[in-house]
């Protein structure tokens, strides 16, 4: 049995008032941190520090490749330790509260970013070390969905929560658009000179993360089991994912798809970690303009995701990722080729349909491809896949826009992790349904 008894796909049966708040508490996160990846890393303050700090869209895009990179390379190592070390010690939510204070107070501390050339290791610092608290906190997250969902609703579930987290982008983004970029006089007695009222975007990120995020601490239940010291945890922790991967090769097919999630993960993260600069460097978009797409985009996204989450359980997870990957890859292409800011608009609507979905299904593929009893240590799997390689994707952006003085060639790359996600995926297995 796991966390909460919910075995069938018929739906839970609530035992408690607790139990029956679990599902939506664990929902409502993914609208709670959505806003960082959004607002800070792909729009505000990614064109902030283009515009305001560095002044040069070239030298920017490295810079900030650079440090995506950097936060990914040490999720990959830390984030399969303390996901085992969590399985062992049967508390996630510990972790999970150390991991999103890291990234709440880091973004919070993003106010002190002044539009001067003396900010920028400080804003590369910051970011970096809220985005592994954020992607730290999601192998936590995640490994929440078998136990909240039986199989036949597995996709409904994980692509509800996304398409709920794309809407807390979207309304946070609506929420910052309007209430403090494009009013004449900011609030609050914000200087525009010093760009306080971009730098308290930060802030409310920050507080909207307090404000939203506590519902599943207090009602999503934790694992069942014997807690044990952290030290203690982490030891059995180390051993149990050393036996698991020396046993990987047992399960072929959940090898192969961890592969290709590797790949194709690795190329939408860095598509995310990008657009804004893209939209500005390539097609002159200002900062209100980058957030008015991004508004667009973010509307679409969470469409897809909640429409995909039917398809993803009467379909299945590999069918809906195969169709969203070759979406990506048409249209990703078009909108390389395209100079007209028109094009750019309709085109990256287009994408934004079939973001979400895939890292929806990808999740509750995972959820089915997983032995009985083994869910979280495959999670923790999971988890290294979106890693494991992360950094890849920025660091071969930032260094091909370098080396070709060019935003579209370096953001090719993109396009290339994703035909070769999809390349490894066809050989993918799906188990019945």
């Amino acid at each position: 049995m796991t966390e909460i008894d919910a075995p069938s796909g018929r739906g839970a049966t609530p035992e408690s008032a607790r139990h029956r708040w679990a599902v939506p508490s664990w929902c409502l996160f993914d609208w709670a941190n959505s806003p960082f990846p959004t607002v800070v890393i792909t729009f505000v303050f990614a064109v902030y520090f283009k515009d305001g700090i560095v002044g040069d869209e070239v030298r920017a895009t490295a810079l900030w490749g650079y440090a995506l990179a950097a936060s990914a390379f040490v999720v990959a190592i830390l984030g399969p330790i303390f996901g085992s070390a969590a399985d062992a010690g049967a508390r996630r939510k510990p972790w999970l509260i150390g991991c999103s204070a890291v990234m709440a107070v880091a973004c919070a501390l993003l106010w002190y970013a002044t539009p001067d050339e003396g900010s920028i290791w400080l804003v590369l610092g910051l970011v970096a070390l809220g985005n592994v608290g954020f992607e730290l906190g999601m192998v936590f997250y995640n490994a929440m969905l078998p136990g909240l969902a039986g199989n036949a609703r597995m996709g409904r579930l994980s692509g509800w929560a996304w398409g709920l987290g794309y809407a807390g982008g979207l309304v946070c983004l609506v929420l910052v658009l309007f209430g403090f970029i494009e009013v004449e006089t900011p609030p609050f007695g914000l200087d525009r000179a010093e760009a306080e009222h971009v730098r308290a975007v930060a802030i409310v990120v920050a507080l909207w993360f307090v404000v939203f995020g506590w519902p599943l601490f207090a009602f999503t239940p934790d694992l069942n089991g014997a807690r044990r010291p952290v030290g203690e945890s982490l030891r059995i922790g180390l051993s149990t994912l050393w036996q698991t991967l020396r046993s990987i090769r047992k399960y072929k097919m959940i090898a192969r798809f961890l592969l290709a999630r590797m790949l194709f993960i690795d190329g939408l993260n860095t598509l995310f970690a990008f657009g804004g600069l893209y939209a500005a460097g390539s097609f002159g978009m200002e900062l209100s303009e980058v957030l008015y797409f991004a508004v667009a985009l973010n509307v679409a996204a969470g469409l897809g995701a909640f429409g995909f989450a039917w398809i993803d359980d009467w379909i299945g997870s590999k069918r809906t990722l195969i169709i969203c990957l070759i979406s990506l890859i048409v249209v990703g292409t078009a909108i390389l080729l395209v100079e007209d800011k028109t094009w750019f608009w309709v085109l990256g609507l287009c994408i934004g349909i079939f973001m979400g979905p895939t890292q929806a299904a990808s999740r509750s593929f995972m959820g089915r491809l997983a032995p009985e009893g083994m869910h979280t240590e495959m999670f923790g799997l999971f988890a290294l896949s979106g890693k494991a390689t992360a950094f890849m994707g920025p660091w071969l952006v930032g260094l091909i826009t370098m080396l070709a003085e060019s935003q579209r060639v370096g953001m090719a790359t993109i396009i290339v992790f994703f035909a070769a996600g999809l390349l490894v995926l066809l050989t993918v297995r799906e188990p019945g349904r």
